[in-house]
């Protein structure tokens, strides 16, 4: 599955510096592009170390490590609601997003002065988000008054209208309708609907080098409790630091993240928390020509997974030749898993898990 996400946030947080970092790209943060209408693209690698293995081990002629796709969503400024363009143009990029990667500043630097005159993420998070809550409601507010003006109101549509209203007293509220406790009829209700605020999001806090070390910055506190009661994610990242490290040869790479105290890049970071947050997971389809990663949602069983590789595998499934990442790594080879009878034959209901190395033995 092709992961798109979406970095939001005000002017001048650093989105494109965290896009840069992320993907490898050289978009231009200038200050005097902050005003720019059009989204940046671009597609990150995922590092695995497992996948590093595998090719050091097969040695197939490609490796295709997982990606993530990232679009570097124009800074939505204070009272773009007033000047509907630019607000339509910021919904309109955010509605095609899986994830929601929000941006907001820490770091303090007098060349590039805050938005708002003085630094504070949580001011900035709610900025953002509340423009997320009204479209919300004006989504809600609208389909209401359509039941409410009908001739005859149907009883599946009183139903509906009930959870609607119970969307649009939460929304009120300032809570996200990806908050609310539903039932799966309630829900059945809502399936049509595109809401912006049950979009997962990742919070990502860019600081300075002196904050990274520290882990001290304004509102730090009330940040991270904000982010808990709604379960989003908080990251922090030295994004200016670490993409310039992202661009040195790749040993000195690790020395300098090593003396930031940081064990994994951003990337990495970033994706194994979206990974967790989301749900998903990766297998491994291994041969001569190719070493593959593969991203799929936890619980999706065996022939799910070889439609993920194939149409054909999934329509003709016979079986799948199951081997654990670990218990290769731990053996050092193939016949040495075979002899620990840990090669496994697996039908298609086995339920895929995380770095499994599968075969897939199918017939059309």
């Amino acid at each position: 599955m092709n992961l798109n996400c979406g970095i939001i946030g005000l002017p001048l947080v650093g989105k494109t510096t965290i896009f840069n970092l992320l993907t490898g790209s050289a978009a231009e943060t200038s200050k005097y592009l902050s005003g720019r209408a059009g989204a940046n693209t671009g597609a990150a690698k995922i590092p695995d170390g497992r996948v590093d293995y595998l090719r050091d081990l097969y040695k197939p002629r490609k490796t295709t490590y997982a990606q993530m796709f990232f679009s570097d969503i124009p800074g939505l400024a204070r009272g773009a609601g007033q000047n509907g363009g630019s607000l339509n143009q910021f919904l309109e990029a955010v509605r095609d997003a899986d994830l929601l990667v929000h941006v907001v500043r820490a770091f303090q630097n007098p060349e590039v002065p805050h938005v708002d005159g003085e630094i504070n993420p949580r001011r900035d998070l709610d900025t953002v988000n509340a423009e997320l809550l009204l479209a919300d409601m004006e989504l809600v507010e609208k389909r209401i008054e359509r039941i409410k003006s009908g001739k005859k109101i149907k009883k599946e549509q009183e139903e509906e209208l009930l959870v609607l209203e119970k969307c649009l007293l939460a929304l009120e509220g300032e809570m996200t309708v990806g908050s609310l406790v539903l039932t799966d009829e309630e829900r059945r209700f809502l399936k049509n609907y595109s809401f912006f605020t049950v979009k997962p999001m990742i919070l990502v806090v860019n600081t300075d080098e002196e904050q990274f070390e520290s882990g001290r910055y304004p509102f730090r506190e009330d940040l991270v409790s904000y982010a808990a009661q709604r379960g989003f994610p908080v990251l922090e990242i030295c994004g200016r630091l670490e993409m310039e490290i992202s661009q040195l040869p790749l040993a000195d790479r690790k020395v300098f993240l090593s003396e930031l105290g940081v064990e994994q890049p951003g990337i990495e970071r970033l994706a194994r928390t979206a990974y967790e947050h989301l749900g998903l997971i990766s297998f491994f389809t291994v041969g001569e020509d190719e070493l593959r990663a593969w991203t799929i949602r936890k619980g999706t069983q065996a022939k799910k997974a070889a439609g993920k590789v194939h149409s054909d595998m999934e329509r003709g499934f016979i079986r799948a030749e199951v081997v654990k990442f670990r218990d290769l790594e731990e053996l050092g080879s193939m016949a040495r898993v075979r002899e620990k009878g840990l090669f496994r034959l697996e039908g298609k209901e086995y339920v895929v898990e995380d770095g499994d190395i599968i075969n897939f033995r199918f017939n059309v």
